[in-house]
């Protein structure tokens, strides 16, 4: 990478993370603290879990489009302006029902799809999916950072505490936006990071692809109904909730140590589906633990761990699959889709969540989550086993369209180069590539015979 894509990257990457930490900050005190509001039902607290998952899913993807017709920079600052005022009003409330309206306004800040595609402006075809793994660690770490914290700030200031915080965080990335990403030369479409609105037959008629959009949308379903109750049960079962951090640190330390081998399984022996099957079940035998034991403390303990070994391990695998399921030209409209089912399942996963707890009590929340869980591995059984392909980006600065023919013929002779998709428009060649077969050294000699 040269120094400006080091600077790009590094500068975006800091942008997802201070967004998404403070969202994860309110994932394990939310519900604590909304429960004792002026207005406050079950019901709504769950909705104010989610609610942010309905917004992010309208606008995310018209936030992306909208930055291909405009400034990426100017797009971006007005989702981050968004969600200050989200975070703002959420702080200043004085019912739930201002924090419901804050956190519906903090969704509208829905600048993924932005980011990303100026990432994708900022950076060479060939270093740009490292670029976008090191976006993916940083929203995994500030997970980590943030359902830590969350607690202990939340017992010295309150919910009001953290949204203020939110809000200087969101504050800082418009400073980054602003002072220190760079400014692209041209706004260019990139099929790799972006939605495309002509695909989205291809990819939602796609079956491999809709199951694993229904993976990603049962997992935040789950993950999002749970936290409605978990610290509630937590400190009903005598923690106080400025301790649960005592709880989550050691949990996700241990569970994310505890997943790496399986990764190591699914990728380098390719053994996936197995893994991803395995997985799935994780979080159907948590469930049904948290039914049985949610009323003792080192049972939900326990179960939370089982819970989070999946969770991390499925949170991770999910990308990698629809990354070698989707043509190399669809990937961005894939991870588009994807991304939307993600936020619906957190808004369903929050309202259930708080109508089913206050309704039937919290094994009920627990059950519908197992349930969701079954029908989530039903549905996975059913999955090709996927192919080990990766994404290679290559330039067609000195490719005509004339010699397209030619130039992905040879392309294809070369050992573990598996599909060749070409785009003049954009001047790129969209590679599948098998890491284990691919001759690298004919693949060079081939770039610098079309040089």
């Amino acid at each position: 990478m040269t120094a400006m894509e080091k600077r790009a990257t590094v500068s975006l990457a800091s942008i997802y993370a201070l967004r998404m930490l403070g969202l994860f900050m309110l994932l394990p005190v939310l519900s604590l603290f909304t429960e004792q509001m002026p207005g406050s039902t079950p019901k709504l607290v769950g909705l104010t879990m989610g609610i942010y998952g309905l917004s992010q899913a309208i606008l995310q993807i018209p936030f992306g489009l909208l930055s291909d017709r405009f400034s990426r920079k100017t797009i971006i600052v007005i989702g981050l302006l968004l969600f200050v005022a989200g975070s703002v009003v959420a702080a200043l409330a004085i019912d739930i029902y201002g924090v419901l309206i804050g956190r519906a306004l903090q969704g509208c800040g829905a600048v993924s799809a932005a980011v990303m595609a100026l990432l994708a402006d900022l950076t060479q075809e060939v270093h740009r999916t490292k670029a976008m793994a090191t976006i993916g660690a940083s929203i995994g770490i500030s997970f980590g950072v943030a359902i830590t914290a969350g607690p202990i700030i939340a017992d010295h200031w309150g919910i009001a505490g953290i949204f203020w915080m939110i809000a200087l965080l969101a504050a800082l990335a418009i400073l980054v936006v602003l002072f220190v990403v760079p400014n692209p030369e041209k706004i260019t479409t990139h099929r790799d990071a972006e939605y495309i609105p002509s695909e989205l037959s291809s990819v939602i008629t796609n079956p491999d692809l809709l199951r694993l959009n229904y993976g990603i949308f049962a997992l935040h379903l789950i993950l999002m109904a749970s936290f409605v109750v978990v610290p509630l049960l937590m400190r009903d079962a005598g923690l106080e909730g400025g301790k649960h951090w005592l709880v989550y640190l050691p949990v996700l330390v241990t569970s994310m140590a505890g997943i790496i081998p399986f990764v190591i399984i699914a990728e380098k022996k390719r053994k996936m589906k197995g893994v991803f099957l395995a997985a799935i079940s994780t979080l159907l035998v948590a469930n049904l633990g948290f039914v049985l034991l949610h009323g003792e403390l080192i049972g939900l303990i326990a179960c939370l761990w089982i819970f989070f070994c999946g969770f991390n391990l499925l949170e991770a695998t999910l990308p990698s699959l629809i990354s070698k399921t989707a043509p190399g030209d669809l990937k961005g409209t894939a991870m588009g889709i994807y991304s939307s089912a993600q936020f619906i399942g957190a808004f369903l996963g929050g309202a259930a969540g708080g109508w089913l707890y206050g309704e039937f009590g919290p094994a009920s929340v627990f059950l519908f989550s197992a349930a969701i869980a079954a029908s989530w591995i039903l549905i996975a059984w059913f999955m090709a086993p996927p192919r080990y392909w990766a994404n290679l980006l290559l330039p067609l600065k000195n490719v005509s369209p004339e010699q397209s023919g030619e130039f992905s013929k040879q392309l294809l002779t070369i050992a573990g180069v598996e599909e060749v998709r070409l785009h003049f428009e954009e001047q790129a060649a969209y590679l599948k590539v098998d890491s284990q077969r691919l001759n690298k050294d004919d693949l060079n000699q081939f770039l610098q015979q079309w040089r």
